[in-house]
This record gives structure tokens, sequence and C-alpha cells, in this order.
């Protein structure tokens, strides 16, 4: 809490908007499982009256009508956070998000899943943006600056314990601290590690994967992933246009988006497993832990990585217990915000299990990136085999946009998340009165 007259200024307003791009015109985002998306952002501004005017800035993805949704639960938040200090949320940001997580009705909506979840994940995420600025830095940055104990203070244990407890935490924190200020520095030199699916959309053509995908490599990327799941035929022929286009020293992942049963997914990636996919992506229902178990021990070797859609830190828990994933994918905008992402993370961490983040969407580069050059700075400490996703479409609407050079994300320096779109692009893309909306109504 502020010493008495440190500090006066107060959050005013919770404000959300509707933003959404009609991407389902030419097919960018489409798969198995989502053929014509508009993706879509239910963004949130944390306004307050202080002095030096900054402002919070986050969102939580969607596609299309998800938005009528997902906007409405953010603004069911709005009553427990105008009002409060600014000092006392970004001065206790563990305890901003466990006040918003465990409210005893709102929460029944999940618990700790859903719209609701999501929704508490877009505020929380504003408040480490605008903390973030407050202290001048990115928030990687911010992250990996803080000491051990006060990343384990971040942390929700409720539910983890049998497998992560608080001491455990800060045993893994401490051992990682050792080097920071060195994978800082290669961070701002070198960047983090990305692959691309840029190429591999559903709806593209066999030329256009072709085409991007050779390009990807002359970019610099040593991974690609295509969208399988609607036809195993169409797959097997996909694949092999890809190996064809990158050749055998470049991995292409192949993700199902939870199309299939555990039976078929095992059968798709036999059909799929000449041509050497690096890793299977949502072969099932991202709440069948034992699913993902069955598929992993009958695809072996090809990696089974999921998380994108997984609601908390609870199912990941469970799938690392059961031996049931070998890369962790975590997203920004689906669980409860950053602080639940730490303890993913950190469960990650303790079971030796690769974290490679879900992104592309509205934002999520944007985002994530910042938990992955976390993890590396003080948690894992590790590079190997760990890769952020990236997709070229939609960075030109945010003031701080994504950058990728050589096949890396170049860290951020400006303060903050990333999220903050542009005022011009929130104009425009507003649902249902923007520009380009009205002019198709």
């Amino acid at each position: 809490m502020p010493s008495p007259g440190h500090e006066t200024a107060r959050i005013t307003a919770l404000d959300v908007l509707d933003v959404r791009f009609p991407t389902s015109e030419h097919l960018d985002g489409s798969d198995a499982m989502n053929p014509e998306p508009d993706y879509s952002a239910a963004y949130v501004v944390l306004r307050t009256d202080a002095a030096d005017e900054l402002e919070g800035h986050a969102l939580a993805f969607t596609t299309g009508r998800g938005n009528d949704v997902q906007a409405g639960a953010i603004e069911a938040l709005a009553p427990f956070v105008v009002g409060r200090s600014v000092e006392e949320v970004c001065g206790d940001l563990g305890g901003f998000s466990r006040r918003l997580v465990h409210d005893p009705q709102l929460r029944w909506l999940g618990p700790e899943k859903g719209a609701m979840h999501m929704a508490t994940g877009a505020v929380v995420n504003a408040a480490w943006d605008l903390a973030a600025k407050r202290a001048g830095k990115p928030v990687w940055r911010f992250l990996g600056e803080m000491t051990p104990q006060e990343l384990v203070a971040q942390v929700d244990f409720r539910w983890l314990s049998d497998a992560l407890t608080p001491e455990e935490a800060l045993d893994i924190l401490e051992r990682a601290e050792p080097g920071r200020q060195e994978r800082i520095s290669r961070l701002l030199e070198r960047g983090y590690p990305a692959y691309t699916t840029t190429p591999g959309w559903l709806g593209y053509s066999d030329e256009k994967l072709a085409r991007l995908a050779r390009e990807a490599v002359a970019d610099g990327f040593t991974q690609i992933k295509l969208k399988v799941g609607a036809s195993v035929e169409d797959d097997v022929r996909r694949m092999r246009v890809a190996r064809e286009a990158v050749g055998d020293d470049v991995r292409i992942a192949v993700d199902a988006n939870q199309r299939w049963d555990v039976a078929p997914a095992i059968e798709w990636m036999r059909r799929l497993a000449p041509y050497h996919p690096y890793w299977i992506e949502e072969p099932t229902s991202p709440d069948d832990i034992l699913g993902h178990a069955a598929v992993r021990r009958s695809v072996a070797p090809i990696k089974v990585a999921t998380g994108e859609h997984i609601a908390n830190r609870v199912v990941f828990k469970q799938l690392l217990q059961a031996g049931a994933v070998d890369i962790v994918q975590i997203d920004a905008a689906r669980v409860g915000g950053i602080n639940e992402n730490i303890a993913i993370l950190l469960l990650a961490a303790k079971f030796g299990v690769p974290v490679c983040p879900h992104a592309g969407g509205v934002g999520l580069c944007e985002m994530v990136q910042h938990l992955s050059m976390f993890d590396y700075v003080a948690v894992s400490g590790s590079l190997d085999d760990r890769v952020i996703e990236y997709v070229d479409h939609l960075h030109e609407h945010f003031a701080d946009p994504v950058r990728i050079a050589e096949g890396h994300y170049l860290a951020p320096t400006a303060p903050g998340l990333g999220a903050q779109m542009l005022p011009e692009s929130l104009k425009e893309y507003t649902y249902p009165d923007g520009p380009v909306w009205s002019a198709r109504a």
C-alpha cells in the first residue's frame, strides 16, 4: 500500500472496445476448425488521473461474434477496478490478480475458465502494461529484473502444490538468477528464435504454400507450420509440397486445431510421418489429458504440443504430470493474465519441458514475446528447442509492433506489453460502427 500522501492517483475508467478485422475474406487464419475467422480483439484501456497520463492497454483475442460475449465479460469487471489506487494495483499485481480471479460470484461462471477468465486476464495484462510503463521498461525486462521473491509473490499456488510448491518455484528462480544480465544482453543483441505459420493456412493453394515456405526459409526461419485436419489426402499432398520446398533441414510442425479424436489423430500422423513432422499441435480436445498422453505414446518420435486453448494452470499441471506433452504452448490472452502464465512457465521448468508459445491472431505476437523472453532471462535460462510462433499480419495496427530479423523476434525496448493499438486502427475497425464494418452492412 502507498504511504500517506505518496500517491493519490486512481484508475478512473476501464474502457472496452470491440475491434474486428475481416480476415476471413482472404482466408488468413483459416484452419480445420475455423474455416472463416474474423480475427478480433476485446480491447481494454485502463485510464487514470495520474499526472503522467499513462494508460494500461491489453486485449482478449477472439474471432468475430465471440467478441460480443468477451467484451461484456470485461465490462463486468469494471466495478472491481475503477476507483482503485494506481499505486495499490501496480505495486501489488499478484494481489490485484487474485482479487479479480476469486470474486465469488463472477468466478462461478468458470471457475477460472472461459470468457470470464479471459476477461480477467485482459484486465490483469492491462495492469501489467501500466506498471511497466510507469517503470519505463518493456514487460519482459520489468519481469526479468524482479527478485525471485517478488516473482513467487505473483503466483497463485492454490491447486498447484502437489506439483509445484512456492519453495520449489523460488529454487528454480534462484538457480536461474546467475547469468540474467548476460541473457538480457544476448536478447538485445540477437533476439529470440521464431517459427512462422504464415505459409500454412488451410485455405491457401499449393502454389502459395510453396512460395511462402521458400520465402520463410530465405528470411531465416528454421521451422514452419502447416494447418492440417480437413482431409488426410490433402494433408499428405501439402506436406509433400512443403517438404520439397524447404528441404530436409527445416522443421515442419503441423497443427490440427483439436479436429480429431484420439484414434484418428494417431492414424493421421502415421500417414504424415514419412515427411518428418516435428510436432503435432492440438491433436484432440485441449481438456483431454489422457488422450494427449495416448497420442504422444503412439506417434513418437513426433512431438505433441498443446496449450493455446488450455483454460488454466491446473490443466497444464495435469498434462505435465501425465507426461502428455513434449511442448507447452502458452497463450498471452487465454489464461488469467501474466500472473498465471508465470505459474505455467514455472511448472514447465519444473518438469523440464520447453515452452513454445502460440501467437498470431491480434496482438498475440506483440504480447507473448515478453513471456518467452522473461522465461529465458529468469526461469528456464535456455533457448534449446524454444521458438515463438510468428504470423505476418495485423502488426501494422500496433504502436510498438513486433520486429523480426533473420528468423528471430528482436527484443522490445519500448515500455509496456506492446498491446497498444493505433488510434486510427481503433477508429477504423471498431464493430459495428467503424468505417470498415459500416461499409459492409
